[in-house]
C-alpha cells in the first residue's frame, strides 16, 4: 500500500510543477513534500520525478500518479454511493479529446454537479489512445474502437466534417472545381503534423491518396476556421462548427456530397467506470445532439 499522503505530495508536485508550489498548495512544509516523495522513491525503487522546471514525472512516476487519481475517483464514487457530500479531487481529472470535440461539443457536456476540475488534454483522435495506454489520463476520446487492455469503449458516433474555403479563394485556386491537380496548388490549413483530416478527405473525394498538400499549420480549430474565412487556405472542420458561416456566405463548403466521417469513441479503465459514470452518459448524450443538429 502506498501512503495516501505521498501520493498528494506527488500528485501536487505534478500539477504545481515544484516542490516549493506543491508545499503551499498542501499547507505543509517543503522539505515534507520532499521527504514523503522520498519515501514513495524508495518504496518502488525508482525515481518518479525529474527536477526540472516544471518538474516532470518518469514512467514510473505518471504510472503511480494516475494509480493516485484512480484511488481519488474509487474514494467519491464511495462517498457518493454512501450519501456524503463530495469532495473535489486532489487534482484535475486528466482526460485527453481532440481539438475539433473540444472546439464543437465536448465542453457542454462536462458535468459539473460532480464538483470535478478538468485538466483537458488535446491530442489527435489517431493517438489520443496512446496517452491512456502510458497512464497520462484517466479516460480519452479517440478513434480507436478496440479496447485497450482494462479498458471498456462506448461509441460516440460519428463526427461530421466539411471541406470549405472562402468564396474569394475558391474563385483563384477551384475555378475549374477541386481537382488532384488543383489541390497540389491550394494552400491548405492543418492543425499540426499529426492531422491528416485534409489527406483523408481528398482521398475520399478522388478515391486514391494525393501524394502531398501544401499547408499552412495553425494549431486551433476556430484559428483554422478563420485562416479559411480571410482566404489563407482551404480547410477540413466539423460541420457544426462552420455551419454558421455557410449561412452567412462567410464560407463555400467544397464538395458538400462528399461527407467525411470520423468515428469517435470514449475509451475509460474499469476501475474508472462507475466513478465517472455521470460523465460518460453526459458526453454520450451531447454527442448525438451533435450529430442530430449536423
Amino acid at each position: 500500500m502506498f501512503d495516501r499522503a505521498a501520493l498528494a505530495a506527488l500528485s501536487a508536485v505534478l500539477d504545481t510543477g515544484s516542490f516549493d508550489a506543491a508545499a503551499a498548495k498542501l499547507g505543509i512544509g517543503q522539505p515534507a513534500i520532499s521527504a514523503r516523495i522520498k519515501s514513495l522513491e524508495e518504496q518502488v525503487g525508482a525515481i518518479l520525478i525529474r527536477r526540472t522546471r516544471p518538474a516532470s514525472p518518469t514512467e514510473a512516476g505518471r504510472r503511480l500518479a494516475a494509480h493516485a487519481e484512480t484511488l481519488n475517483l474509487l474514494e467519491r464514487d464511495v462517498t457518493r454511493a454512501m450519501g456524503m457530500p463530495p469532495n473535489y479531487l486532489n487534482r484535475p481529472l486528466r482526460i485527453a479529446v481532440t481539438a475539433d470535440t473540444l472546439a464543437s461539443w465536448v465542453l457542454p457536456a462536462l458535468p459539473q454537479e460532480d464538483m470535478l476540475f478538468y485538466d483537458l488534454v488535446i491530442d489527435d483522435q489517431d493517438h489520443s489512445v496512446e496517452l491512456l495506454a502510458r497512464g497520462e489520463v484517466a479516460a480519452a476520446i479517440t478513434a480507436r474502437s478496440a479496447a485497450l487492455p482494462g479498458c471498456d469503449v462506448t461509441r460516440l458516433g460519428p463526427l461530421r466534417y466539411a471541406a470549405f474555403a472562402s468564396p474569394a479563394f475558391a474563385e483563384v485556386y477551384f475555378r475549374r472545381g477541386v481537382t488532384p491537380g488543383a489541390l497540389t496548388l491550394a494552400p491548405a490549413l492543418t492543425y499540426n503534423r499529426k492531422d491528416k483530416l485534409q489527406l483523408a478527405w481528398a482521398r475520399q473525394v478522388f478515391g486514391y491518396n494525393v501524394s502531398s498538400l501544401p499547408t499552412h499549420y495553425v494549431p486551433s480549430t476556430h484559428g483554422i476556421t478563420e485562416a479559411a474565412r480571410v482566404g489563407l487556405g482551404w480547410a477540413v472542420n466539423p460541420v457544426a462548427l462552420v455551419q454558421p458561416l455557410f449561412d452567412s456566405g462567410g464560407l463555400i463548403q467544397l464538395r458538400p456530397e462528399i461527407p467525411l466521417e470520423t468515428p469517435l469513441y470514449w475509451q475509460v479503465p474499469r476501475q474508472n467506470q462507475s466513478a465517472l459514470d455521470s460523465l460518460t452518459k453526459s458526453l454520450l448524450r451531447h454527442a448525438k445532439r451533435m450529430q442530430d443538429e449536423s
